[in-house]
């Protein structure tokens, strides 16, 4: 099996090409890059001292669930691209990562155009950090932590499709309910939703799933980047749960209204 994944640069993303990779023959990864410490360096987030305090307990979290950023597997081809040149790069230069079996996508920048068209002819999977259709966006698990709904800190799986996390969905993945550190219980969230993906793909079922059209009038919250200032991210570190307060909450939870949940 060839798998192409378009994601990022950052640990989290490299697991996730990894994983693929345990299970395929081949992995093409296309990785949109951005620096490798937020907060520090001015990039897709502001460079500020909140954002570094934020962003410090981000990368701790990070390493502690998916290591430092490595290099991949042999058995995967790298490209590496600045975030967001990916839909105005030739298919030409693409053509090689273009032929696979399955198309993954996760932490790319919005898909656009012709690459955008064959990945929806040949029903490409996208990892949306965030439980959609309730919230929808950018930093989506952080708002639901904001708001006090750790219930909506998990990720959605579904189809790509030319609209912006859109698409119908194939499951919901959820970490599982423990005592830690909010910013550990959202990088299990991300490991969860690696763990559905790559499980699904391994047992076949993921082609088998039907997908479940989005119902956008049980949207929570849109966020865009621009939502996410210093004092958003400062509000939020006066008041961060607990580990116990975590679990407490995460042990209320029900998947009610949830398309095929994962929790692992």
């Amino acid at each position: 099996m060839r798998i192409t994944v378009f994601t990022g640069n950052q640990a989290r993303h490299v697991a996730l090409i990894e994983s693929l990779a345990s299970i395929a023959d081949e992995v093409f990864a296309i990785q949109e890059c951005t620096t490798i410490f937020p907060g520090q360096v001015d990039d897709f987030f502001r460079r500020s001292e909140t954002m570094q305090t934020y962003f410090r307990r981000v990368l701790s979290a990070e390493q502690m669930v998916f290591g430092q950023p490595h290099f991949v597997p042999n058995n995967a081809r790298q490209l590496a691209l600045r975030m967001g040149d990916l839909s105005i790069t030739s298919p030409s230069v693409l053509a090689p990562a273009l032929q696979a079996d399955v198309y993954v996508v996760f932490g790319a920048s919005y898909i656009k155009g012709p690459l955008c068209d064959h990945l929806v002819a040949n029903k490409a999977v996208n990892i949306h950090m965030g439980v959609s259709p309730f919230y929808r966006g950018s930093s989506t698990n952080f708002w639901a932590m904001y708001d006090d709904n750790p219930r909506y800190v998990g990720a959605t799986i579904h189809r790509l499709t030319t609209g912006l996390d859109s698409g119908p969905i194939l499951c919901h993945a959820f970490p599982k309910a423990e005592a830690a550190d909010p910013f550990v219980i959202g990088m299990k969230a991300v490991q969860s939703a690696h763990r559905a993906v790559v499980e699904h793909l391994k047992s076949g079922e993921l082609a088998r799933l039907e997908p479940v059209p989005q119902d956008r009038s049980l949207e929570i919250r849109y966020s865009r980047n621009a939502d996410f200032t210093d004092e958003v991210a400062a509000e939020y570190l006066e008041r961060i749960p607990t580990a116990a307060d975590m679990e407490n909450s995460m042990n209320r939870r029900d998947f009610e209204g949830m398309v095929r949940p994962f929790a692992a």
